[in-house]
């Protein structure tokens, strides 16, 4: 029994993620949606990257911001090694998230960052097959609605599986730790 317990503790394990492994999940899979020139993006096209999505709007007043930032330091502290990482934000609110204002504000982040957008029922698609949920908050005037939304992020491997769930508010810790690990030995 005991020669059974020291070959199990020797057994090969995967590698020990601080945010939740999903690996093998059966959503997220694919997204088709618009860079801010215009070009439809898919996660293929960030294949050989680890790749981190994230879904929000551009005038949320907390969260999104925060993670962003969360994201922009775990790319510091990951060094070299963050040019082979790419963080895309998603808009639940392509009413006011142009083209134009992702083209400022996600970079504003980090110039790597790219910022993605559909139409309502590209949006809604993507969303769906993502199991995020989003709806909109009236305010004082049409304009200035707010928006609830799921707040996590997903983390796919350079061969564009997707791995890992971060809750949101983990910081940037947990994001570099666990794209260090995915990245693996890079250097």
């Amino acid at each position: 029994m005991l020669v059974a317990l020291l070959a199990a503790g020797c057994a090969k394990q995967g590698p020990k993620f601080e945010a939740s492994d999903i690996t093998g999940a059966s959503f997220g899979r694919d997204f088709a949606l618009q860079d801010p020139q215009g070009r439809t993006r898919t996660l293929e096209d960030f294949r050989g990257k680890v790749v981190v999505v994230f879904f929000g709007y551009t005038n949320c007043p907390d969260v999104c911001p925060a993670t962003l930032a969360a994201l922009a330091q775990a790319m510091k502290e990951l060094g070299a090694r963050s040019d082979h990482v790419q963080v895309l934000f998603i808009t639940v609110d392509p009413s006011r998230d142009t083209a134009s204002l992702l083209a400022k504000y996600v970079p504003a982040f980090d110039p790597r960052f790219v910022g993605l957008r559909g139409d309502d029922d590209a949006t809604a698609k993507v969303a769906k097959e993502f199991h995020v949920i989003y709806q909109k908050v009236p305010g004082a005037t049409p304009g200035s609605y707010t928006v609830d939304h799921s707040a996590g992020s997903y983390v796919y491997d350079p061969q564009g599986r997707l791995r890992l769930y971060v809750a949101n508010g983990q910081g940037p810790d947990v994001f570099a730790h666990d794209i260090g690990l995915l990245l693996g030995a890079r250097s």
